[in-house]
């Protein structure tokens, strides 16, 4: 990953994570504090329904006339008191304090009960027991670990995610590198060959026709690079329609690249009937230098391209060194290309397919690798 992509990543993963830990913070907060009521009033009436059964037994011992036992409870200590605050019956963890009915203190629980009515000289009965806090413990550490494996699945998940939500930016950030290098590549090409040719004319102080020829060659490959730049830039719908005669203007473009074709030694055959179509002028002449021009760049010298058009389709083909049949569904998408072989951008292919289905028009393309391609657009 690059710097602009590193960033994107940790700021997208230091967002996710910071949001996900105070919301987890808060939803851990929440359930402790809900726990923890809950379990004071299951501890409250649990404590309350033991003095309710003791309270009940010592009644029943003194109308009944029989000898009173207190029972044992897990997990609780029962002590009966008289009205004097001595203790009669049981035991207690700790001192009393008769003025609250219930309270804790020092991590234990303690009800004070007067249901007992004085029977067998018994005013109070005391509940004490430890079990709340032993099991809001518990529920402290079980929310403590379930805070850690969540934490860490939060982690995971936000790493995961991130990749996710920057691929699309990481392959795109990948396509802009590879075009500007691909940019740099092109230019340069065409600007030495200039830069050549008017040193050569500078030195010769003389006309040379080669000279001239390779400067025109140059300038039109820059202004070709210019064109489509402009195209993916700035395209617009503002340039309105028109009917126009498309044979008629794949024969200014011919011309245009009668030196191209000369240069490389390629044999152009046209076969141009008269061809009606409605479409922008400048995106007519896209159409047709975008194909003609990657047909003359993927061409072998002492090749032929031939050039046909009917009422309703223009059909281009060349003897070049073809598409593989696994890259034909790529090859609209731009920055890609299907082979290294002449380099360029991989937007050509890219911009005539965004102005055949602009116009609604139909595009297919036939390629069998080291035999050459046949491109056919369907206007009607």
């Amino acid at each position: 990953m690059n710097k602009i992509t590193k960033k994107s990543f940790y700021s997208f993963l230091a967002l996710y994570l910071v949001s996900s830990f105070i919301f987890l913070t808060l939803a851990a907060y929440w359930f402790y504090t809900s726990q923890v009521a809950m379990e004071k009033n299951a501890n409250f009436y649990k404590m309350n329904h033991i003095a309710d059964l003791v309270s009940a037994e010592v009644i029943h011992a003194q109308m009944e006339e029989r000898p009173f036992k207190l029972q044992k409870f897990e997990r609780a200590v029962v002590g009966l008191y008289d009205k004097e605050h001595k203790l009669l019956y049981g035991m207690s963890v700790q001192d009393v304090d008769f003025s609250n009915d219930f309270y804790m203190k020092e991590g234990i629980f303690t009800l004070v009960s007067q249901r007992t009515a004085g029977h067998l000289d018994v005013q109070y009965v005391v509940v004490q027991s430890n079990e709340c806090v032993k099991n809001v413990e518990k529920i402290k550490n079980k929310i403590a670990y379930a805070v850690i494996i969540t934490a860490i699945l939060i982690i995971l998940i936000a790493i995961f995610l991130s990749y996710i939500f920057l691929k699309p930016i990481k392959e795109k950030m990948e396509e802009i590198e590879s075009f500007v290098k691909d940019t740099t590549h092109e230019l340069n090409t065409p600007l030495t060959a200039l830069m050549m040719s008017t040193s050569r004319i500078k030195s010769k102080k003389e006309y040379d026709e080669k000279i001239v020829k390779n400067i025109s060659i140059s300038t039109k490959q820059l202004y070709d690079i210019y064109a489509s730049l402009s195209f993916l830039s700035f395209d617009s719908q503002s340039e309105a329609a028109q009917k126009l005669r498309f044979d008629n203007v794949i024969k200014e473009d011919i011309n245009y690249f009668s030196e191209l074709l000369e240069k490389k030694n390629i044999q152009l055959k046209a076969n141009l009937e008269p061809c009606e179509i409605t479409i922008a002028p400048t995106k007519s002449k896209m159409l047709i230098n975008n194909l003609l021009s990657n047909a003359i760049k993927y061409s072998k010298p002492k090749t032929t391209i031939s050039i046909t058009t009917t009422s309703d389709s223009f059909i281009i083909q060349d003897e070049g060194i073809g598409i593989e049949k696994e890259k034909l569904d790529l090859i609209f998408q731009r920055f890609v290309r299907a082979n290294s072989y002449a380099g360029g951008f991989g937007v050509g292919l890219n911009i005539v397919d965004s102005i055949v289905k602009e116009y609604g028009y139909k595009i297919e393309i036939v390629s069998e690798k080291n035999k050459g391609t046949t491109i056919t657009l369907h206007f009607r």
